[in-house]
This record gives C-alpha cells, sequence and structure tokens, in this order.
C-alpha cells in the first residue's frame, strides 16, 4: 500500500487513517512531501517541523513500514516506482481525483478512500496555538 502527505504535526487523524491504510495489507509505505513542496501547498509559514523531523516521527509508528520523501507538485514518480497493490488517501480526496489512481488500476491495483476523523488536521492545530500563543 502507498499513500503520501504533508504530515506535519502529526495528529490522531493521521495516526488512525495509517493505521486504517496498514489494515488495507502488508506493508504500508508513505510518501512524505519534502519542506519546498509543503511551503508550494500550504504556504510559506509551512512546514511547521522540518522533512527530517516528519520522517522520524511517522517512521516511529508501528503501522508505517517505509517512509519516503518526494518533491514536486505530486508523487506520481513515487508511486510509478512503487507500484503499489493499494493506493490509499483520506477522504478529502475522492477516487477520481487521486494522483496516480488510474496508473494504479491499470495494472489491477486498488485505490481507496477513507474517512477522516472529523475535528482533526494539523491546520486546525496550527490556528489553535497560534491563537493561544497571541493570547486569545
Amino acid at each position: 500500500m502507498f499513500t503520501n502527505g504533508c504530515f506535519d504535526l502529526l495528529h490522531y487523524g493521521h495516526v488512525h487513517y495509517l493505521e486504517q491504510a496498514r489494515g488495507l495489507g502488508d506493508v504500508l509505505i508513505v510518501g512524505v512531501n519534502d519542506d519546498r513542496s509543503v511551503r508550494r501547498l500550504k504556504g510559506a509559514t509551512r512546514p511547521i517541523q522540518s522533512l527530517h523531523d516528519r520522517i522520524r516521527v511517522l517512521a516511529a509508528l508501528e503501522s508505517v513500514d517505509w517512509v519516503v520523501a518526494f518533491g514536486g507538485a505530486t508523487p506520481l514518480r513515487v508511486i510509478r516506482q512503487v507500484r503499489p497493490d493499494v493506493l490509499v488517501k483520506g477522504g478529502d480526496w475522492t477516487v477520481d481525483r487521486m494522483v496516480g489512481g488510474r496508473f494504479v488500476e491499470s495494472y489491477g491495483g486498488r485505490v481507496r478512500s477513507l474517512p477522516l476523523v472529523p475535528g482533526r488536521s494539523t491546520t486546525l492545530l496550527a490556528r489553535r496555538t497560534t491563537r493561544q500563543n497571541a493570547g486569545e
């Protein structure tokens, strides 16, 4: 299985999602956006944690077997190299919008969208922390 994301400020929603993804097969490979691609996607104040730190935290999870960093706009190059049996993303991604989905299906692989844990996101955590530090 393969999934990918920024995984900045790892939280319960991430952990739950990765455990669900791992349950779909034998080995879970997680692609992590490098720092430049996170800034492109999320803005100049992100990532909050360095790529090194994000990789180390993900690699410590029991559900994660391998972690690979990628740059650029999408993980398509990594997906083509890994050729996963299952491509997984969180429920904010529909199967038809998943980068690499058609490629994975072309050789008989499956593409799955897993439900998110409501109210859990790095963006929400970052906003809450910023408000608390500003004395709100």
